[in-house]
């Protein structure tokens, strides 16, 4: 059966319902820890930077307890116009949020993090994908507004969920905008060979 050689325990360090199904769909095996890192605790900063170190103390906040483990730690966030969007708290919020954004583009940061506490590693990085909504009704404003989907998600939509339909155009990495930029974490696991790709039937690692 083909799948990957793990040398190594991975967490996840989020609760994210999100990164967790990216991950499973990229065939990892891992436990999830949540962080209990919240965002206030780094004074903002450029965006991308901003992400990236959330990331990290995320990440490492688990990882002390798991020094063996490879934790994966991430942070997303919206930003249109310099602002950062973050999640909406009320419906009236929601919808203000959805008129910025309506038939514009904006920026999407996340931060990832890898941490290994035993042998001292951090590796961080943050991914950028611009997103272009198509212009948004009233009616289409206030019905997405009248769904659970705008309320925990950074910029106030889902764009694997019902926000697909406010979507036009993306520009990078699809996953980031999810929470998580997959190929990144997944290409640095197997050049470390923390995973090793598996063949179908062979037994044989990749490259073998």
């Amino acid at each position: 059966m083909a799948g990957y050689v793990q040398n190594a325990p991975i967490i996840l360090a989020s609760r994210s319902p999100r990164r967790y199904a990216l991950l499973r769909q990229a065939g990892l095996a891992f436990s999830v820890i949540p962080s209990s890192v919240e965002n206030h605790v780094t004074p903002p900063s450029e965006p991308p930077v901003y992400a990236r170190v959330l990331a990290e103390k995320k990440a490492q906040w688990v990882s002390g307890s798991h020094p063996e483990s490879w934790v994966i730690g991430a942070d997303t966030i919206v930003v249109k116009n310099g602002a950062i969007l973050e999640k909406p708290e009320s419906p009236s919020a929601a919808k203000a949020m959805l008129r910025m954004l309506s038939g514009t583009t904006h920026a999407v940061y996340t931060g990832y993090a890898l941490s290994h506490d035993a042998s001292g590693s951090l590796f961080s990085d943050t991914v950028l994908t611009h997103v272009t909504f198509k212009p948004l009704t009233e009616s289409e404003i206030a019905w997405y507004a009248s769904t659970d989907e705008p309320y925990d998600k950074a910029g106030g939509y889902a764009i694997q969920g019902l926000g697909t339909l406010l979507v036009k155009h993306i520009q990078g990495s699809y996953t980031c905008v999810v929470g998580l930029p997959v190929c990144e974490i997944m290409d640095f696991f197997i050049k470390r060979k923390i995973i090793e790709m598996q063949r179908r039937g062979s037994g044989l690692k990749g490259g073998q």
